[in-house]
């Protein structure tokens, strides 16, 4: 029987397709909380306390991946919400919610010009900024969006590329160091339409300024607009490596006209977003087909030193509502809640680190804002004296512990622990590094100079487990 080449071309489009098949689905739920009124203002994260919103730019929205195994049926969901950084407590009750899964991801773009979802961007030091109910809203918003993914699986081929472009990235700390690829998967149905796109990009969502006062998902918004609008799917936008401190870049977006524009204006806002979305483009273009199954994922809990003396503050002052632990050392690490009782002993939160190997690639799990050197290896050597530990022995690096050649990182992942910063580069007490007369920003958010360490070696473990 001859077979005509249309027929002939669907054969072996089917052939290709289950051969290196997955299902994909992706869900969006709104998240975008009330503003109005004195009674409970919605305080904008970011930078500095006391930052109420006058209005809404743009929506914010949980997008969600869901991805399932056809052969072995299980089935797993990565999740984006617009927020500085929602806790791993809240991400725990999305869990909850979720039965079935293999396992959830809920991550933040660590945009700056949302609802405050920790707590210490209120209107006082005293007064947390988390207004009433929001977190449940979020929670909410996530299993919807979980749940409108998997209504809408079908069954694609994934293609994962890599672009990079360090002119896109501005690092306001010493030593420049940038992580500057992104990294994209395409997921293309059966009818050889695009089903969905995951964009993995490095940098804070920060480019409206700490003047703005409406809320908006920022660059990324951008980003996914000028995405859907051209490849027609939906666009699931999760950030990497913004340690360090990667952001909107200076003297570098320009108006149609050729104008310069700077942070804190919407059309650089949106320039910018679609700047990073050209980039996408070049990733995509680039991609290569990829098997996504089998899924092997493994999750650490690990409690880290909270050495930082406003955190301490805050948790002991009820403005950072979560529980904390009395440390005794990452190899003894007891189980008794830190009370005022303990205000002189180090306290510790438990956070977790994960490892997902999803058939030919492997995503790092980070729960913070990891800086570039951790993930690359791009380390200053040898440290500038000025720094308080010049000496520490480096940390593994994240591309060291990736087991397979196509691999990303995703930041905030299920927390937000604050900075990630290489123990080599701590630099809190005088003399201070690079001959300045005070210390870089960075230190002030980060939890302590062990916090590395510790969750760079719980990522090796958990690389090692789910590679068993």
């Amino acid at each position: 029987m001859r077979i005509s080449v249309p027929l002939a071309a669907m054969i072996s489009g089917f052939l290709a397709l289950s051969a290196a098949a997955v299902e994909v689905g992706f869900g969006s739920a709104e998240i975008t909380p009330e503003v109005g009124g004195d009674a409970d203002k919605v305080w904008i994260a970011g930078y500095g306390m006391g930052r109420s919103a006058t209005g809404v730019h743009d929506p914010l929205f949980a997008r969600a991946v869901v991805l399932r195994d056809p052969e072995a049926g299980g089935k797993v969901a990565l999740v984006s919400v617009d927020l500085v950084g929602l806790q791993r407590p809240a991400v725990q009750r999305v869990r909850v919610r979720l039965p079935g899964y293999e396992h959830v991801l809920v991550s933040s773009t660590h945009n700056h010009e949302g609802p405050d979802v920790i707590g210490i961007w209120g209107p006082n030091p005293l007064r947390s900024g988390v207004g009433p109910g929001y977190i449940e809203q979020v929670i909410e918003g996530c299993v919807n969006a979980v749940r409108a993914a998997e209504r809408g699986l079908r069954q694609a081929t994934a293609r994962y590329g890599v672009a990079a472009d360090a002119s896109l990235l501005g690092d306001s700390r010493l030593p420049v160091v940038k992580e500057d690829q992104l990294r994209a998967l395409r997921f293309t149905g059966e009818d050889g339409e695009a089903a969905g796109l995951v964009v993995i990009w490095n940098c804070h969502p920060e480019a409206m300024g700490p003047d703005n006062r409406e809320l908006t998902a920022d660059f990324p918004a951008a980003t996914i607009a000028a995405l859907e609008a051209e490849h027609g799917c939906p666009v699931a936008y999760f950030t990497g490596t913004v340690g360090g401190l990667l952001a909107p870049p200076d003297g570098v977006i320009r108006d149609q006209g050729g104008t310069l524009l700077k942070e804190g204006d919407w059309e650089y806002m949106k320039r910018y977003g679609e700047a990073v979305a050209a980039l996408a483009n070049e990733a995509i273009d680039a991609g290569e087909e990829v098997e996504l199954t089998p899924f092997r994922i493994a999750r650490r809990a690990v409690r880290i030193p909270v050495q930082n003396k406003l955190y301490r503050a805050g948790f002991l002052g009820g403005v950072l509502d979560r529980q904390a632990y009395v440390w005794e050392g990452a190899a003894r690490d007891g189980a008794r809640f830190h009370k005022v009782k303990h205000a002189l002993r180090t306290m510790a939160i438990e956070t977790e680190v994960g490892y997902w190997q999803l058939g030919e690639v492997g995503l790092a799990a980070i729960p913070g804002e990891i800086y570039p050197e951790l993930v690359t290896g791009d380390f200053q050597d040898p440290a500038d004296a000025g720094a308080d530990f010049p000496d520490a022995p480096l940390e593994p690096t994240v591309v060291s512990l990736m087991p397979t050649e196509r691999w990303g990182l995703i930041g905030l992942a299920a927390d937000e622990v604050g900075y990630i910063i290489p123990r080599r580069q701590w630099d809190r007490e005088p003399p201070y590094a690079y001959g300045r007369g005070k210390a870089q920003y960075g230190e002030l958010n980060s939890c302590g100079p062990e916090t590395a360490s510790i969750l760079l070696e719980a990522l090796a473990t958990a690389v090692a487990e789910a590679r068993r």
